[in-house]
């Protein structure tokens, strides 16, 4: 009886030992996964910084602007944007509404 007890015990040390391995092992490849998708999103997060930072002084802006566009561009009043909205050959005229508004 003492041997069948050790012998069950033993057994089900093993299959207990066995399921915590594959549990830790299956957890172990999903932070794997969760760390390479961070890595992707933090080279394009230090990417579109990048670009956001190159692109939004306003000295590179400027220069953009005299370098590209000679005169092209004018200085517009926010007020005088409108929004267009076609529908079925209708043309609705919006005024520009803000949030803050």
């Amino acid at each position: 009886m003492i041997r069948f007890f050790f012998v069950s015990l033993i057994f089900f040390i093993i299959l207990f030992t066995a399921f915590i391995k594959n549990s830790t092992k299956r957890i172990d490849d999903e932070i794997f996964i969760v760390k390479e998708n961070i890595r992707g999103l933090k080279k394009d997060f230090e990417n579109t910084k990048l670009e956001n930072d190159f692109l939004s002084s306003t000295e590179k802006l400027a220069d953009f602007k005299n370098l590209y566009f000679d005169e092209e561009l004018v200085k517009k009043n926010i007020k005088e944007i409108k929004i267009i909205h076609k529908k079925s050959n209708k043309i609705k005229i919006k005024e520009l509404r803000f949030f803050d508004e």
